[in-house]
């Protein structure tokens, strides 16, 4: 399967999703032109959509796949960010960062406690003192009430999906399986199958696992901000800081 379909069918995928709402709880958050580090970038939206704020944006992705189609939306956008293949885990060559966001869960591609202390201390490393770290995540909520043995789909004229989301192998964990039918320009069909294991913690391991590497908590809230139990949400979001010296 080659970028450019891939990136196709993660952009029609995501095409309802709230992109404007994450983009608003940044720049509520975050010092207009500061420098932000948008972790698990994707394709690039959110973090196109800051740059065209004034942001000084670089993006890092694991896959080279997306990375390569964020670079070329940002050239036809003529916006000058750096993408950057890396591990969130294992970040390196970045200091004193005014910001880090991992929006859109990327977080719940960590799979246990230690991988998320992992990536916490290495974003750390990455902010200067009183650098921000904004995040969201899947919250138990959404895995037991949208992501219990659901399917969904989607029919277009070039490319059409299938959605099964199943309980995964550990607690709060979900397994996305996607079947897409991408036309080709004979008129057939290829099909792409991709799998996705993603998870969950109650929001008390994230708040504590921050605190032990070196965050002090400034909101823990709901969908982008809003006051609505948590418990209630799809999902949870944190704002935190690294803790000065």
């Amino acid at each position: 399967m080659t970028y450019q379909h891939f990136a196709y069918i993660y952009d029609q995928l995501m095409s309802d999703a709230p992109y404007d709402e994450w983009m608003t709880f940044a720049k509520d958050r975050i010092p207009e032109g500061s420098a932000i580090l948008d972790v698990a970038c994707g394709t690039a939206t959110f973090t196109l959509k800051m740059a065209s704020e004034g942001y000084k944006m670089t993006g890092v992705d694991l896959s080279e796949e997306m990375l390569s189609v964020a670079k070329q939306k940002a050239d036809a956008a003529e916006e000058n960010i750096t993408f950057i293949k890396q591990n969130m885990q294992k970040l390196t060559g970045f200091h004193e960062m005014d910001a880090v966001t991992v929006f859109c869960d990327g977080m719940n591609y960590l799979m246990d406690e230690e991988e998320i202390r992992s990536a916490f201390l290495s974003i750390h490393e990455v902010l200067k003192e009183d650098g921000i770290l904004l995040f969201d995540v899947h919250s138990s909520y959404k895995m037991e009430s949208a992501f219990d043995h659901q399917v969904y789909a989607e029919n277009d004229d070039d490319a059409s999906y299938i959605w099964f989301a199943s309980p995964g192998e550990y607690e709060n964990s979900v397994i996305h399986d996607l079947t897409f039918f991408i036309k080709k320009h004979d008129g057939s069909y290829d099909r792409v199958d991709e799998s996705h294991t993603q998870r969950t913690f109650d929001s008390s391991v994230y708040a504590s696992l921050l605190d032990e590497c070196g965050f002090d908590i400034v909101e823990i809230s709901s969908e982008f901000g809003s006051k609505a139990p948590i418990h209630q949400t799809d999902r949870i979001f944190f704002h935190v800081k690294k803790r000065r010296k």
